[in-house]
């Protein structure tokens, strides 16, 4: 209540926000008259002299009235557009590291132009980050116009990039690309054997375009780089064949639930019918008892276990994983709503956007099992070489922010995950678009006639229509029946995403009817009457000339002007939602498509008790009390009390969602500063040049530890105890010490001589080269190893809660410990490699011969030719070196050219001695 009474008299939080950020912008505005006196050529000029004043010891905060105006005026020379006052108050949020709301058509493209240009003036780089290649590259094509006006240089990463592609467009002021992009090449770079290789320069600041898709839809998904695995392909071809034998638990047709076994003796158990249970929600299978003991006989009968086996032995256990997952794939994954089939290969599709997510795979097996189900050729499950979830990649930047047209809702998620707040910034003109209550239905086919009836009757009067639609399937339905009505219409769903831009270019025309999945345009705008720039390149064709396209564009800019004032006297653009979604955001993003900069729209959403949110979070017991109130068939019925009815529905689903994916970040954290530090460590041994001295240092603590250890021996047992000592020298560095020299201090000089005599032997960079090599290979193996027990341990630390104990407290122990272990292991490994590897070298047997060589040979062509020889005989030493690896084993470097003797006459033919020749350097 007393919250209440501040914000009537103080404003919300947000208004506040929004008041601040006032007296900025007029700073800004105070500017403009001064930007305008600079001639183009001057705006390069303009950025150098705002770049030394930061070297200088300037702040951003100092140089930023005079960035934003240099920017703003940038973009009205080159693109024609200046940006609104509520723009830059939107770039100034993005500039303090929060989230700008704008709502859809208020421009968030130019708007985030003024803060990404004033911090790249730092130097350090700036991220933007799209949703997918086409808006990454055209928007690094269209805004990347007005910084390179400015001075500065814009790259773009694109998925069929190569290495050096990616290093030069990192090495930018400016980066566009999509989030998987970034986030691979973050994974790409830390799995480099040579630090050059890398492609990434840091992580300064980061503009992240639809934040909330990114950042929250997304979340749930980790990145992962594979590699080949186990070859168990052929197990799921062989369970799937067998896979509908079993059956479902029968539900209690009251309630709709399924038995509860907590309370059933073994024999009620074993008496059930039905062999598993689904949680839809959650997506899991569990089997009954009868359910496994079904996957036992059908193993024998098959002969796919020995006979005197079971499923329940350790060996055959993994069977039970793969009957679960052929399960789980032929009851809660559909075809054409989970995935679609094309080109041969299961393709799964984002139940947020609608699009399809390439080269993604379920994990854990169930995408084998989905293509089993759909009689394709499996892919050999693949090994995790690394991974990382967006939110802790996105954590690493120094200034987060972002911008969205629906990131309110997630206002809490954002604050508490990201430590990010979100600015609703107000409209440039207010909106028109009217937004009617819900029409609810009784069942799916009235909704659907319901729906067709509308757009028929808005088509015929020329209104244009957009219906959204949550699964590919469902609008296909729509799609045909439409058709039968003879409406002609447009498609936008996974399957024809390419022409993506041209459909939602054409959605606002006059007539127009357009049918798509939640992806419905996200980065795009829908205008009334159409989009004059694209109909023109239609008219004219690709290969048209600049004049032909600006002859073509001033008559469809004719005809817009008039379909314009047209579909806006018709009411806008309608936006049908055919279904409740989860989230509050994604139907806020469908409403938005409609009533941009002012114009007028119309939005409703047609719902059934058949849905999927009214099913499972209403349920059968809501559908039967609509009957008996009344309601008929084919009746719908509307009011505002519904409609809060069904947000609260939806809050339930966001705050459970929410706690899900806090959930799976409070593990991965565990993950992520194990990850951070095996990467660092990585980095530090790539860039040493003294690794000998590493190795030595660790040579000191293991022969301090076997010290300890002797010492502890010693007291209770001194029989045998010196010769134990001497063994265990022995077995960790290969050295056989005498007993007189069998003291701390000797072994460690023992060892220190061997190092020494090594470094003498082939070199201080091959012996740093051969060290960092193995260190890089351990680390490697040993982070894979790392990786796949903490996933293990993931799933099988929930047990331990029924021992009332705390999961997430249990994982972090269990995965440090073992973490510990693992940094143990590689050094001491390491360590014991390099000291036990003896590096002999004999000098070549055969005299030199002298070779008849031209007098005007080049004598650059002569020392590269010795350089070439030269690093091919250490070359091969260190790849001799590197392949040993038992102890004791010698390794015999030979020379690959004849010696050339100091007063031998030098090979290039100068006449002159080797000494005083090419031999002087």
């Amino acid at each position: 209540m007393f919250d209440k009474i501040l914000t009537f008299f103080l404003g919300s939080k947000n208004d506040r926000d929004v008041k601040a950020l006032k007296p900025i912008v007029a700073a800004v505005e105070a500017k403009e008259s001064w930007a305008q006196s600079f001639s183009d050529e001057q705006f390069p000029q303009q950025t150098q002299i705002l770049k030394d004043r930061l070297n200088k010891g300037e702040t951003l905060d100092d140089i930023l009235p005079e960035a934003f105006a240099l920017a703003r005026e940038a973009a009205r020379r080159v693109l024609g557009e200046r940006a609104y006052p509520v723009q830059i108050m939107g770039s100034l949020v993005l500039n303090s590291g929060r989230i700008t709301e704008m709502k859809t058509g208020e421009g968030k493209t130019l708007m985030c132009v003024c803060a990404a240009y004033l911090n790249s003036l730092t130097g350090k780089g700036v991220h933007i980050v799209t949703v997918n290649d086409y808006l990454a590259e055209r928007d690094s094509a269209w805004m990347g116009r007005v910084y390179k006006f400015l001075g500065q240089s814009v790259g773009c990463i694109l998925s069929n990039m190569d290495n050096e592609a990616r290093r030069a467009a990192y090495a930018c002021d400016l980066t566009y690309g999509t989030n998987n992009e970034f986030g691979f090449d973050y994974l790409r770079d830390n799995m480099q054997i040579d630090l050059s290789r890398k492609v990434q320069r840091g992580f300064n600041f980061c503009i992240v375009d639809e934040i909330d898709s990114i950042l929250i839809d997304e979340a749930r998904t980790p990145l992962i780089i594979s590699g080949q695995g186990e070859d168990d392909t052929y197990k799921y071809h062989e369970v799937d064949k067998y896979v509908n034998q079993f059956t479902e638990v029968a539900k209690d047709p009251k309630t709709n639930d399924y038995p509860d076994e907590v309370d059933m003796t073994p024999e009620q158990r074993a008496a059930l019918e039905g062999d598993y249970k689904l949680d839809e929600k959650s997506r899991r299978v569990s089997f009954t008892d009868k359910g496994m003991n079904k996957i036992n006989d059908i193993l024998h009968q098959h002969n796919l276990i020995s006979e005197d086996s079971t499923v329940f032995d350790e060996q055959n256990f993994e069977y039970v994983h793969y009957f679960t997952q052929a399960v789980r794939a032929h009851t809660l994954y559909h075809n054409d709503v989970d995935y679609v089939v094309k080109d041969g290969q299961v393709q799964i599709v984002d139940e947020f956007t609608g699009r399809i997510l390439e080269g993604r795979r379920y994990g854990d097996g169930l995408h084998q099992a989905i293509e089993a189900k759909e009689h394709l050729r499996i892919a050999q499950r693949n090994r995790t070489l690394a991974t990382i979830t967006f939110q802790n990649y996105f954590r690493m930047y120094d200034k987060l922010s972002g911008m969205t047209g629906t990131a309110a809702t997630e206002a809490v998620e954002f604050s508490k995950i990201y430590n990010l707040d979100v600015v609703v910034i107000p409209t440039n003109r207010p909106v028109a678009r009217k937004d009617e209550d819900d029409e609810v239905y009784l069942n799916e086919s009235d909704k659907w006639n319901a729906i067709v009836k509308e757009v028929d009757e808005c088509h015929k009067k020329g209104q244009p229509v957009l219906i959204g639609t949550v699964s590919v399937e469902k609008s296909e339905h729509l799609s045909a029946l439409l058709t039968r009505r003879g409406i002609k219409h447009e498609v936008l769903n996974a399957k024809n995403h390419a022409r993506e831009a041209m459909i939602i270019a054409e959605a606002g025309a006059k007539g127009a009817v357009t049918v798509a999945t939640n992806m419905a345009g996200r980065g795009t705008d829908i205008k009334l009457g159409g989009n004059p720039e694209m109909r023109a390149r239609k008219r004219v064709g690709t290969e048209a000339s600049q004049e032909q396209f600006e002859a073509a564009l001033a008559i469809e800019k004719e005809q817009y002007k008039k379909d314009y004032e047209e579909v806006k006297a018709l009411g806008g653009l309608y936006v049908i939602g055919s279904e409740r979604h989860e989230s509050r955001r994604i139907d806020n993003q469908l409403r938005g498509r409609s009533g941009r900069q002012g114009d007028p729209g119309r939005s409703k959403f047609y719902i059934s008790m058949d849905d999927d949110l009214m099913r499972l979070f209403g349920g059968e017991r809501m559908k039967k009390i609509m009957t008996s109130v009344g309601m008929e068939p084919g009746e719908p019925i509307n009011h505002p009390w519904l409609n809060k009815s069904i947000e609260k529905a939806q809050k339930k689903v966001e705050e459970r969602n929410f706690e899900i994916r806090k959930n799976l970040l409070d593990y991965d954290d565990v993950l992520n500063q194990q990850r951070k530090f095996i990467y660092e460590q990585r980095d530090e041994i790539l860039a040493d040049n003294n690794l000998s001295g590493r190795v030595m240092d660790n040579a000191k603590e293991s022969v301090a530890a076997i010290f300890e250890e002797y010492e502890a021996e010693k007291r209770h047992s001194k029989a045998n105890s010196q010769s134990a000592l001497a063994d265990k020298i022995k077995n960790t560095f290969g050295q056989i010490v005498q007993y007189d020299s069998l003291t701390k201090e000797g072994v460690t000089a023992i060892l220190q001589n061997d190092i020494t005599q090594k470094e003498m032997l082939v070199g201080k960079p091959n012996l740093n080269m051969f060290i960092r090599y193995q260190y890089i290979q351990m680390i490697d193996k040993k982070w894979l190893d790392q990786l796949e027990y903490l996933d293990g341990l993931r799933e099988a630390v929930h047990l331990r809660s029924y021992g009332s104990k705390n999961p997430l407290t249990e994982y972090k122990i269990d995965g440090f410990n073992t973490f510990d272990a693992m940094l143990d292991d590689i050094r001491d490994s390491v360590t014991s490699r390099v000291f036990k590897v003896k590096i002999q070298i004999q000098p070549a047997e055969r005299e030199i011969r002298q070779q008849n060589v031209h007098m005007n040979a080049q004598h650059q062509e002569a020392q590269s030719a010795i350089d070439s020889q030269t690093r091919s005989a250490q070359q091969a030493a260190q790849n001799s070196a590197m392949r040993s690896g038992r102890q004791g084993q010698s390794i015999t470097v030979t020379r690959a050219t004849p010696k050339i003797g100091r007063n031998d006459p030098c090979p290039c033919g100068s006449g002159k001695k080797y000494k005083n020749c090419c031999g002087k350097n």
